[in-house]
């Protein structure tokens, strides 16, 4: 429980920021749709999209967005409630019965969030005369939380570099560096109504578009090229090109290499896979051999 002048203060932060909800779940005891403190049984944690959050009472909040070309940010208002009996229940003489005694309906933990997975989240102690009426938890929606809250990136591409000078004819070979945001395996989880989905990202393909007007598809990271293969082609993934880049914007092809996240997913007696799409831009100089007689 709070001290009064913990409450106050977190009653008067929310006021501050002015927060505008609407609520699925029943009305509190106080008839506010669950959404207001009281002076002694409130936690709080009020969190700005994209700037963290605030706590009170040890709430704790999590969130993540993904790398380039992620869309798993939810704009929406809705607030979503869960429900978690108290165990053990507060003692006969606490607050949290809201002038109940206990036998005559339980203590419930509630926690509302709204605005997606940067959003805000609510978390307090309620009294209820019968248990609530959970809403149903989607696992696939949990997944794609799981999934945001990875923060995956594109490719790191190692080559070809912008710094390098590449020649017609002459065998290119393109690889990237491995991490967990940018190749794989990232795992993470989210849980909600007693859910929990663990989820585990790894790039299964990545496609190079070489800016001559051809693409390659690479099915694994690439192999770093080292001068004892010589004029060799790339075992698994590189590209000869055929013309110079002179006529190319400033001189470079632009090659943009997008890499491919599978995603398998398990939790709540459910499975899946989910698919993310990330890219990376780079630009390479193609010359020519220059014969002098």
């Amino acid at each position: 429980m709070l001290t009064r002048g913990v409450a106050l203060i977190a009653a008067a932060v929310l006021t501050t920021l002015s927060i505008s909800v609407t609520s699925h779940a029943k009305d509190g005891p106080t008839g506010d749709a669950g959404i207001n403190c009281t002076l002694y049984t409130c936690e709080v944690e009020v969190g700005v999209p994209g700037q963290g959050g605030g706590q009170a009472g040890g709430s704790d909040s999590t969130g993540g967005t993904g790398g380039s070309g992620s869309s798993g940010d939810d704009d929406t208002d809705e607030t979503v409630c869960t429900y978690e009996l108290v165990k053990p229940q507060p003692p006969a003489d606490s607050a949290d019965w809201d002038g109940h005694k206990p036998g005559d309906g339980a203590v419930y933990k509630q926690t509302c969030g709204w605005g997606g997975i940067d959003g805000n989240t609510i978390v307090r102690l309620v009294w209820l005369a019968d248990p609530p009426e959970q809403e149903a938890v989607d696992p696939a929606v949990l997944a794609q939380r799981a999934v945001d809250s990875m923060t995956l990136l594109g490719p790191d591409v190692a080559s070809p570099r912008a710094a390098g000078t590449y020649t017609v004819g002459v065998p290119m070979w393109m690889w990237v560096k491995q991490s967990a945001t940018t190749y794989g395996p990232n795992t993470a989880s989210a849980s909600a109504g007693g859910v929990t989905v663990s989820a585990t990202a790894k790039v299964s393909k990545i496609v190079w578009e070489m800016g001559d007007g051809t693409s390659v598809t690479c099915d694994g990271p690439g192999t770093p090229y080292t001068s004892s293969r010589g004029m060799a082609r790339s075992p698994d993934c590189g590209h000869v090109y055929s013309k110079t880049s002179a006529s190319a914007a400033g001189g470079r092809f632009a090659v943009t290499a997008t890499s491919t996240w599978t995603i398998d997913w398990q939790g709540g007696g459910q499975a899946g896979q989910l698919t993310e799409v990330r890219q990376t831009d780079v630009q390479a100089a193609v010359g020519e051999v220059q014969v002098v007689r």
